[in-house]
């Protein structure tokens, strides 16, 4: 078996990708503890765990989180982490797996009968532990996380521990055979191709780095010098039989029976509805390792509970999201072991790129979300036609030079260059080299809009020759510009075919790269198969094909309900805890309140002219606008998706500056910090929150921003809108997006403004909920104040609105009192729905 300097430190980087670099916790102080266990088929073997346990910084009973470490690394590497789980009232165990650090036995991939069984026994442990809450004698409570090789084992063991409660396993594999030998045709690993450079990272060295991330790495690689027995050199600290399978595997890099079998022995994919743990699958956009796919299988194998999240990072690219990652698992925690009283979250999430900060130049990222995970095959499919004629194309003698995507670990190791998201400046780029001669190309048309792909495309070949063939696919992001094609990620997908006897082709479907990225409009498209990838194995005997497109449609999925801003204003998205502070900050320059001004120019609370606003591409959000809002009305703001409302409202409160036209409050113009926005009170597209802190915190922190004193910000009347509770004293993170919803509202409220602007303020409320809003908005405006509420119920428009606006792409169609605009239906009757789809065209 090989060994180069370059793979010991890449093994680390399994260990380092995510949990090692989770932010530092206090000084709890660990207990270390050596743990004798008993595994095996036979119940034979002993193995001695080197442990660690962390009791809860507050003393007393307190659930328990099991901290599994990644593969080449330790229990050390999990120390930060457990810190701050215990800060945050658990009992915490770290250990090192057997066959690593200072743990005798030998390593057996989390196998059910090695390190199933050893941490079964933790978990017995735990239980007798006085610090440890109890669900019953001999059951504690008790979560587990972990990435990559402890997010498997977190998986393994709730399928044969019931006493696991909770579980968050992160980068890691559903199904270990077909992560090591992919095929995009769907015919498994049996017909896969290996993954021979990350195999080759992931067995060659096993065992040996036993500290804990890149310094581990390193010490291992200094070690090496050291003499090694010949059976140290052939195998590290692996089960003689794991061995015995990867040197087959890695001489032929054909996938034998035997090694699907023993790989599939420590998967989730042999305990299928078994896991009935609620459980947070966390899985890496940039990881060319376990990719998003796997998440996607280990979504459909959990029997209980599950929620996905796709972030940015993984294997190849580090974790830029690590405090965002560490509250969405304590959330999780929190929920099922502390027994918080939570509404369901998310299904579904993703990371995606949201520009940078103009201010700070901070890269900022979103997370759209969706009350139901989609699968990788999304819930709307957008063809989109390929062109390009049949090619040849050659496999060249040994596969040398191959065709290059992604590195494996090096990304890792230098701290990931990409991000999540998608195209036109967005970060996740990643340059491809395909060798000439080598590959087959099928492009686009430039794209008319935007095309928003989440989840894996699929496109149908035929290919010509001889016998058994091997592919990479890849579907690229060209530009008209000098830059190079974008590779979404760094992310391809092998596919293999065998040509029957006496046939001159083969037809297939590829399921192309997992990936969550937005192709802009204007670029194109391309779908590339090439015979080569440095990171996998090819045959060595040169050949010839011919590839074509069976057919022409390329099947895009998307997600309906991850909906984010258009391009070039999604990162004010992000940006609304700092809307607030905008407002306040005017408050606090001008020394006035919130009241209106003395002499005040004009008492008409909104007046719009000639408004214009274009995105990057120039196409125009806002076209020309122009209405008035007057005192005591609550106007309606009305147009389907993509009809400007959003931007017109974030340009009312001086978050964005409009290309033409101007919007006056009270008489004054609207710029960025303007002392009239001190009388607004807004809520506008996602309500944005310090997690941490509880909500009446929140509501206090924004407060106290205004300089204004306690006495006129009305929080009992704002929080009997909100109608939240004793939810208000519980950390925000902990919150539904329904109660975040409430929370926003409360705060746009917050000392009563004289113009209130509200975006979809219903989304996430309940029927009563809904029913209290629409006589809360009246009750608002009858007292003299003015309320403008964009919404897409109609039914609740025509009920609350005294006056409407409504706007079509970009453009005003239609404006007046709503009882007006219903006695001139045209005879499409009294439903204001019935009028609004005759105004923009779509009856």
């Amino acid at each position: 078996m090989k060994r180069m300097a370059a793979l010991v430190v890449a093994l680390a980087v399994l260990g380092v990708t995510v949990w090692l670099v989770w932010p530092s916790g206090p000084g709890v102080q660990g207990q270390e503890q050596r743990i004798t266990v008993v595994d095996g088929p036979n119940d034979d073997q002993k193995v001695d765990l080197d442990t660690t346990f962390f009791p809860p910084a507050q003393g007393g009973k307190a659930p328990a989180v099991l901290l599994a470490h990644g593969f080449g690394s330790a229990k050390e590497s999990m120390r930060n982490q457990a810190r701050q789980l215990a800060e945050a009232g658990y009992a915490v165990l770290t250990w090192s797996a057997r066959g690593f650090g200072k743990s005798t036995g030998q390593i057996a991939l989390n196998s059910p009968d090695y390190e199933v069984k050893d941490v079964k026994q933790l978990i017995d442990w735990l239980a007798k532990r006085p610090e440890v809450l109890l669900d019953k004698e001999g059951d504690p409570r008790v979560g587990m996380a972990g990435g990559s090789y402890g997010g498997a084992i977190s998986l393994m063991t709730a399928a044969y521990d019931d006493r696991v409660d909770a579980i968050v396993p992160q980068i890691t594999w559903y199904d270990l055979a077909d992560a090591l030998f992919p095929n995009g045709t769907g015919q498994g690993p049996e017909s896969g191709v290996f993954k021979k450079a990350w195999a080759g990272f992931f067995f060659g060295r096993g065992g040996i780095a036993q500290g804990s991330g890149l310094q581990g790495g390193l010490e291992a690689l200094n070690r090496q010098v050291q003499p090694l027995s010949p059976e140290e050199a052939r195998c590290g600290r692996f089960l003689p039989e794991i061995c015995d399978v990867y040197q087959q595997i890695a001489s032929t890099g054909k996938a034998t029976p035997e090694a699907v079998a023993l790989l599939r022995k420590s998967s989730p994919v042999s305990v299928q509805g078994r896991i009935k743990a609620p459980t947070l699958l966390i899985q890496g956009q940039r990881d060319s390792l376990f990719t998003l796919a796997q998440a996607d299988g280990n979504a459909r194998a959990v029997a209980g509970p599950v929620q996905v999240m796709w972030f940015d990072g993984g294997h190849d690219g580090g974790n830029g999201e690590v405090d965002y990652l560490y509250e969405k698992t304590l959330g999780w925690l929190d929920r099922w072991l502390k027994q918080q009283p939570l509404a369901d979250g998310p299904a579904f999430s993703v990371t995606r790129d949201g520009g940078r900060d103009p201010g700070t130049r901070q890269r900022i990222r979103l997370h759209p979300e969706t009350t139901q995970y989609p699968g990788l095959g999304g819930t709307m499919t957008t063809p989109v036609e390929l062109r390009g004629p049949e090619q040849n194309i050659v496999n060249p003698p040994g596969g040398t030079p191959p065709s290059i995507s992604t590195v494996p670990g090096v990304g890792g190791l230098l701290g990931g260059g990409g991000g999540a998201g998608g195209g036109g400046g967005q970060s996740n780029l990643s340059v491809s080299l395909d060798m000439p001669g080598q590959s087959a190309v099928f492009e686009s048309a430039p794209l008319s809009r935007p095309l928003q792909l989440t989840g894996g495309a699929s496109a149908k070949i035929r290919v010509y020759g001889k016998g058994e063939v091997t592919l990479f696919a890849k579907l690229y992001d060209v530009s008209d510009s000098l830059q190079p094609p974008n590779l979404p990620s760094g992310q391809i997908s092998p596919i293999k075919v065998t040509i029957p006897e006496g046939a001159e082709s083969v037809e297939a479907t590829v399921t192309l790269p997992v990936v969550d990225y937005l192709f802009p409009a204007g670029h194109r498209m391309r779908l590339a198969l090439t015979t080569t990838d440095m990171g996998f194995s090819t045959p060595a005997e040169p050949a010839s094909y011919r590839v074509a497109l069976a057919d022409p449609a390329l099947a895009v999925p998307s997600v309906k309900g991850l909906s984010e801003p258009p391009p070039g204003l999604a990162w004010w998205v992000w940006a609304m805890p700092l809307a607030a502070i905008v407002v306040a900050a005017a408050v606090l320059a001008t020394g006035r309140p919130r009241r209106a001004r003395e002499g005040a120019a004009s008492d008409v609370p909104l007046e719009i002219t000639g408004l214009t606003k274009a995105y990057r591409n120039g196409e125009k959000a806002v076209d020309d606008l122009s209405f008035r809002v007057e005192q005591g009305q609550v106007l309606g703001l009305l147009g389907p998706n993509g009809a400007g409302k959003t931007t017109t409202m974030r340009m009312m409160m001086g978050l964005i500056h409009p290309d033409g036209g101007s919007i006056r409050i009270f008489g004054e113009e609207v710029t960025p910090g303007a002392p009239v926005l001190s009388r607004l009170g807004s809520f506008v597209e996602g309500p944005g929150f310090l997690p941490h802190l509880s909500g009446r915190e929140n509501l206090d922190l924004y407060w106290a921003a205004t300089g204004r004193p306690a006495s006129e910000a009305y929080f009992d009347e704002a929080l009997e809108i909100a109608g939240l509770g004793n939810a208000i004293n519980r950390a925000v993170r902990t919150y539904s997006q329904g109660m975040r919803q409430r929370l926003a509202i409360a705060q746009a409220m917050l000392g009563l403004p004289d113009l209130l602007v509200l975006d979809e303020p219903t989304n996430g409320l309940d029927p009563p909920q809904i029913r209290e809003m629409r006589e809360v908005l009246k009750r608002y405006a009858q007292d003299g104040r003015t309320v403008i509420v964009s919404s897409h119920l109609l039914a609740e428009v025509e009920q609350t609105c005294s006056h409407v606006v409504v706007m079509h792409r970009g453009k005003l169609v239609s404006e007046g009192p709503v009882a007006r605009l219903l006695a001139t239906s045209n005879g499409h009757g009294p439903r204001l729905e019935d009028v609004f789809l005759d105004l923009i065209g779509e009856k």
